[in-house]
This record gives C-alpha cells, structure tokens and sequence, in this order.
C-alpha cells in the first residue's frame, strides 16, 4: 500500500538527478514529499514559491519536480497530497506545468483543471536570446540533461 510521507530536499533531489527525464535538482523548496510502499521510496514532490514572477503573490504553491519510478498511482497519489498539504498551509492555490507532449493524467485524477498552453518553447525567451543560432535541445545547466524544446501547459487547483 503506498503511503505519503515528509522527505529532506537533499534525499528528493537524489531521486530527480537519478529518475527525472529532463530536470535535475531544485534548489531550495517550501516542502517535499516522498511515496512509499514500505521502506521502498517509488516517487518524490518538490513543491516551492512559483517561479513566475506574476504567479508568486504568496498564495500560490507550485510543484516545480514530481519523479516516479513507474509504480501505479504514485503520480496521482503525490499531487493529491500536494495539493492537501498546500491546503492546510493557508495557500489559495496550487500549480504546476508539464510538458505539452503529456497528457496530465495524473493531475486530472487529483482533481486539477488545465488552464492551457504556458510559458515559452525555450527558457532562453529573450529577444536577445531567441535570435541566437541554437540546438534542437539545450542542455539543463550542468545536470547533463537535455531540455524539451516544447510548450508546456499548466495545471491548477484552488482551494477558495
């Protein structure tokens, strides 16, 4: 039986450099969360201040790293307690963003709503930027990982 349990930024940050498809760590967070079966760890939440300038009025949680190993409902199960524990914390709001290749699964069973396409095809979104000759895929920083080159969309629930 899978059960939610409080887990160190450190220990989640292990698990998404090892399992996470295209982002590695995150640095710093409000809370994380870890999906267990027993001692087994089969997924972790990162959740922290939105990293959207307009989207962080200090009502608005978001989930910035959700990582699985596959198990069944270990996605679902983590945003729903993302989700509750945002709640009970006094946060209006909770978000996040996937990629738009994804079909959000896993949030529609929590019960989050798609409030549609968000952010840029690149994190390099400045004009200055965008005129740049660049690869098909960018690589993350120093984690080796290489960066989709599509829209995501992002996903909400509100608990006013």
């Amino acid at each position: 039986m899978l059960t939610v349990r409080p887990i160190s930024i450190r220990e989640a940050n292990e698990y998404v450099e090892k399992l996470h498809r295209h982002h590695g760590k995150k640095v710093g967070c409000r809370f994380a969360l870890g999906c267990y079966d027993g001692p087994t760890l089969h997924g972790v939440a990162i959740c922290s201040n939105p990293v959207a300038r307009n989207a962080d009025d200090g009502l608005t949680l978001e989930v910035s790293r959700l990582c699985t190993d596959g198990t069944y409902n270990a996605c679902s199960i983590l945003y729903g307690a993302c989700a509750r524990v945002a709640k009970a914390m006094g946060f209006q709001k909770i978000q996040t963003y996937i990629l738009q290749s994804e079909s959000g699964t896993s949030l529609k069973a929590s019960g989050w709503k798609c409030e549609g396409a968000a952010g840029a095809v690149s994190w390099m979104a400045t004009p200055s930027e965008r005129t740049k000759k660049r690869n098909a895929q960018l690589t993350l920083f120093s984690t080796g990982k290489n960066v989709p080159q599509e829209m995501k969309t992002r996903w909400s629930k509100e608990f006013i």
